[in-house]
């Protein structure tokens, strides 16, 4: 008797595959993990060979998983096109959108997603928010439509489009001895005791540039893993730090200092990016075309607009 695979089997591989968990992947897809187990398991018996190989507590594609895996992606592919060459001729009633960003950009990122939504509420949309390797990760194996980074990649065959304004300020905490100084040098800037994101984060890469071209280097006090942990440092009295004014979005007028530093605020952009050879669908272009022609544009928090706190004399 000829054994087939089914639609569910090559998309419950794909899930574990892309997450590297049949935890995670069974709660992506509203199923037990029993099911996805055995259905796993049926997959494996039908190509006659293994496709997950467990080392330890990790889960790893053998070569051959690693093909069908890299083969499931390009069958899923050419259905979402179908199915969206389908919505294009209903006027864009139906379709999906797969958004992935850095944390930076769950400031803005799902305000944008909503107002979105609104306007073609038949599109399924969907925002992964994690860290920049793991956004790289995805951009190498084409895994999501379309990626919102503050800096694209430099060794990535890549389509970015500048989408908004994304400027660094200097912030410290309200009662900072330095929060009612103008035209503060980056040499007396150094001296500050500094808290940064870790290496290969964008905005730390930008803060270090901007230094090392008056060859000038910082050393942080501490390296933080995110823009909150390094905001509830600085009202601790622990340091000060160069962060996207969009991380102010959510905090009180006043909370924060925002210093008058040479130099700055250093002007950055915020990208869509998508894999160069990669066909968007009817949602993602409609997304994109959304982006760059907003009536309202997306507001970028004009410096004059955060409140620059002064010490008390």
């Amino acid at each position: 008797m000829r054994h087939y695979t089914t639609f569910r089997q090559l998309e419950i591989f794909e899930a574990i595959a892309r997450l590297g968990s049949f935890t995670r992947a069974s709660e992506e897809l509203f199923l037990t993990q029993p099911t996805v187990s055995m259905q796993m398991k049926k997959l494996s018996e039908m190509v006659g060979v293994p496709l997950i190989e467990q080392v330890g507590k990790k889960i790893h594609l053998t070569p051959d998983g690693r093909e069908l895996a890299q083969a499931t992606r390009e069958i899923f592919g050419i259905m979402d096109r179908y199915i969206m060459s389908v919505a294009e001729r209903q006027g864009l009633k139906k379709g999906e959108l797969r958004l992935m960003a850095i944390t930076t950009a769950s400031y803005f990122a799902p305000r944008l997603l909503g107002e979105f939504a609104k306007l073609y509420p038949g599109i399924d949309v969907s925002l992964r928010v994690t860290n920049k390797e793991q956004v790289l990760a995805s951009i190498a194996n084409n895994l999501d439509d379309l990626y919102l980074l503050g800096q694209p990649p430099e060794d990535m065959d890549i389509v970015s489009t500048p989408i908004m304004d994304n400027p660094i300020e200097v912030l410290a905490a309200p009662d900072h001895p330095l929060a009612n100084e103008k035209n503060i040098s980056l040499k007396r800037l150094a001296q500050e005791p500094w808290l940064m994101r870790e290496k290969g984060s964008g905005t730390r890469n930008a803060i270090e540039r901007c230094f090392g071209e008056e060859s000038i280097t910082i050393r942080p006090r501490l390296e933080l893993g995110s823009n909150e942990a390094i905001k509830q440092a600085i009202l601790t009295g622990l340091g000060i730090s160069a962060l996207s004014r969009h991380t102010l979005t959510l905090n009180q007028p006043g909370q924060f200092a925002v210093l008058d530093v040479q130099g700055f605020p250093i002007l950055r952009h915020w990208y869509a990016i998508y894999p160069a050879g990669r066909q968007l669908s009817v949602a993602t272009r409609a997304f994109l075309d959304y982006l760059l022609h907003r009536e309202e544009p997306i507001p970028a928090i004009r410096r004059e607009d955060v409140p620059v706190i002064l010490a008390a004399p």
